[in-house]
């Protein structure tokens, strides 16, 4: 089972699931970055009440809207390293599942010493949160392959390369992907949604790092697991890794 979707800075709980539901993780670096989307952004949700906030990492890209997600560069990464840190030790610190989510944050606030690029630190933020839960999936770079032109094209091309029976589509992919395509190529394609209610009850606007801070890796893992769809392989594929 395949999963596609663009590096995300700490994604929101509905996108983390779908890639918590696949044995393969497609990042999805060369398609054009976005900033209206939650590329280099993530909404926080308060502790204590309804306000949400925005975490950003100011980007350049140096094509303009032709920029492509893997070329976008941070403006100032030593000051986007001290807002993150600050931002979500500000937001969270009073959980009791703070202090095991800081340990895990070091790692991706160092990368903001060795690279500049947006994308390699919304990657790491992504695999944070999936090593939180437990996912012991594996990743790898659509720029790594070369694949057809066309939005559905590309994506079955995709799966082939990594060897996947199955794709996993969010709510987002279902409304322009030409299901016959993968059909055609003897490809699953397996619509995925989420609840709306409980745990899921923010997990299209907010990060999943306000669900893990709120609940607790456990009963977040555990709801993730509760959705999955018949067919999912998680947890069968060998070795979270960065290629």
């Amino acid at each position: 089972m395949c999963a596609i979707h663009q590096p995300n800075l700490l994604p929101r709980l509905s996108t983390v699931a779908k890639i918590f539901a696949a044995d393969v993780w497609v990042v999805l670096d060369d398609v054009q970055f976005t900033r209206r989307d939650y590329q280099h952004r993530a909404r926080l949700g308060d502790l204590r009440s309804g306000a949400t906030r925005w975490l950003s990492l100011p980007t350049h890209l140096p094509d303009g809207r032709a920029t492509v997600i893997r070329q976008a560069r941070l403006l100032d990464p030593a000051c986007s390293r001290s807002r993150m840190e600050g931002v979500l030790r500000e937001q969270y610190r009073a959980s009791p599942f703070w202090p095991e989510f800081s340990d895990r944050l070091g790692p991706v606030l160092d990368l903001f010493d060795a690279t500049n690029r947006t994308a390699e630190i919304t990657q790491a933020s992504t695999e944070l949160l999936l090593a939180a839960l437990g996912w012991h999936g594996r990743l790898v770079r659509s720029s790594d392959f070369a694949v057809r032109a066309g939005r559905t094209r590309r994506l079955v091309d995709l799966c082939r390369a990594v060897g996947a029976g199955s794709y996993l589509c969010g709510t987002g992919g279902s409304r322009y992907v030409e299901r016959q395509e993968f059909a055609n190529a003897r490809i699953e394609f397996v619509p995925f949604t989420v609840p709306e209610v409980g745990v899921w009850a923010e997990a299209r606007s907010l990060s999943t790092a306000h669900a893990l801070m709120v609940h607790g890796p456990a009963v977040v893992r555990r709801t993730m697991e509760a959705v999955q769809p018949p067919t999912a392989g998680a947890g069968t594929a060998v070795g979270l890794s960065r290629l």
